[in-house]
């Protein structure tokens, strides 16, 4: 996966939105049009990494598709947001990789609908409040790995 660290305006896409984009806060961050000094962790043709507005720990990252999409039902792009949730954690110096968690919230749950992979280490260190947004016993958020697992053999997220 080729990916590139954000340096002055290289991410900056100028297409305009269509018409579900228009009201997105993720696509307005995506194609740079928000007005906001959002800073890309990470960026390809097709994803952005960024950090979370409100962190859960110490590292919380969110990968978004640059074009609005609004379910998990795409294998190879969670697959691919997956790989550069990854890529930012050894970007950023995280090096026990077993002490992280990536995953969606479920909707209703979502607080932006427009998919996007939270990317969260250490898992160890996250707050009480943090923990039940994000954590194992959460009840509205869900692993890369299951959405994976369930889009593979039920070819829908439940």
């Amino acid at each position: 996966m080729e990916t590139y660290e954000s340096t002055d305006n290289e991410a900056k896409d100028t297409t305009s939105p269509n018409e579900n984009d228009k009201t997105c806060c993720f696509c307005n961050i995506a194609k740079e049009q928000s007005g906001s000094d959002t800073e890309m962790q990470l960026f390809d043709d097709e994803l952005v990494c960024f950090r979370d507005l409100k962190p859960g720990a110490r590292h919380h990252y969110l990968v978004v598709p640059r074009t609005h999409v609004g379910r998990k039902e795409h294998i190879p792009l969670v697959e691919k947001m997956e790989e550069m949730g990854r890529s930012v954690l050894q970007k950023k110096k995280v090096t026990d990789l077993d002490d992280i968690r990536m995953g969606f919230h479920m909707p209703p749950f979502s607080s932006v609908p427009h998919l996007h992979l939270h990317v969260i280490a250490p898992a160890s260190q996250m707050s009480i409040r943090s923990l039940r947004h994000y954590g194992p016993q959460s009840y509205w958020f869900i692993t890369v790995d299951k959405v994976l697992q369930q889009l593979r053999t039920q070819n829908q997220v439940k």
